[in-house]
């Protein structure tokens, strides 16, 4: 089977995939993402994804979320954030890293079944057993000694913001009101105490005091003096709902709580032009209208209006016989019925 060449651009068609089974390389030539969709390897210095930074630089976020986000870095407690997905709680710990300078994100997505160990450490016993019946089974000299246990211990995100350092971490749990009826006042102690214990490590014998374990991040592995991880700095804590359960007073009441609202039209124009550009902005004016008239009849993302920015302004724009039909599905209300 052939492959048709084309070497010219996209030829004015803004298709990639044209459905008619005849093979083409028009995917070679894909144009630019979207800013917000650009997937690289880390910064090495900062340890952070292109994507990661692009939507720290463009947060936009109002006087009431930077007040409340330094009430709760002053008061060391974490910072409770609510809000229609698509509202930007996720972005807000990027933003709040990179500003203050603290390096990569520490991130724990929440489900259904996550637990408060996954958070702070996984020590793979299996997999240190096995390499045990490895040895033994090669005839190595060091068949009798046991697996370094450093190697088979990873702390989780919460683990690891836990850390002692010099600064303190930012720490991302995300979607909260995921988690099962446990989680939040689980968390209590941890959050109150500043500091965790590995079981595995403080059954160890005098001469192991010490251990090098694995961190969430993937660094240098790091020192556990006799199982006990406590934090010098207590790190910026950022917890995310969409505002689907209440969580239990107690739980509360350790929180800084804030509630995110939509943006209005100014703030879209500035986020539009923080991620695309002056001129972009200044031709975006029909489309935030047409977003905010469509966000009082049904729940959108700001997310939305960039995708049909971009679209209607970038060199990839459908032809105008095309386009209301492709804005109309990007615009399309997340909480209508039927609009899955």
């Amino acid at each position: 089977m052939t492959t048709e060449p084309e070497t010219s651009g996209l030829d004015g068609d803004w298709r990639i995939y044209r459905g008619d089974s005849r093979p083409h390389d028009r995917v070679r030539r894909l144009p630019p993402p979207p800013p917000w969709r650009r997937f690289g390897p880390e910064d090495a210095a900062g340890g952070r994804r292109q994507r990661d930074l692009q939507q720290a630089v463009s947060y936009r976020p109002d006087e009431s979320v930077v007040d409340k986000v330094n009430a709760a870095v002053l008061l060391r407690r974490p910072l409770l954030v609510t809000g229609k997905p698509g509202s930007g709680k996720s972005t807000l710990a990027y933003n709040v890293a990179y500003e203050l300078g603290l390096g990569s994100v520490l991130y724990w997505s929440i489900t259904s079944t996550t637990t408060l160990q996954t958070g702070l450490y996984d020590y793979d016993a299996i997999g240190r057993l096995h390499e045990s019946s490895l040895r033994g089974a090669g005839g190595r000299d060091d068949a009798a000694e046991p697996p370094d246990i450093g190697r088979y211990i990873r702390l989780g995100p919460l683990g690891t913001a836990l850390l002692p350092g010099d600064l303190p971490r930012v720490l991302l749990i995300d979607e909260l009101d995921k988690s099962n009826i446990d989680l939040p006042n689980d968390l209590l102690n941890v959050f109150e105490e500043g500091r965790f214990s590995i079981l595995e490590l403080q059954r160890l014998p005098e001469e192991q005091a010490r251990i090098h374990v694995m961190t969430a991040d993937g660094g240098e592995r790091v020192p556990i003096d006799r199982g006990e991880v406590r934090c010098g700095h207590f790190p910026i804590v950022i917890i995310t709902s969409n505002g689907e359960r209440e969580f239990p007073p107690a739980f509360l009441r350790r929180c800084v709580r804030l509630g995110i609202e939509p943006p209005d039209r100014d703030r879209l124009a500035e986020i539009i032009e923080a991620h695309l550009g002056t001129e972009v902005r200044d031709a975006s004016d029909g489309l935030i209208e047409e977003f905010l008239a469509r966000r009082a009849d049904g729940a959108l993302a700001t997310d939305q209006l960039l995708n049909a920015v971009y679209l209607a302004t970038s060199g990839s724009r459908p032809p105008e016989t095309k386009l209301k039909e492709i804005l109309d599905t990007v615009l399309r209300p997340i909480e209508r019925p039927g609009a899955g």
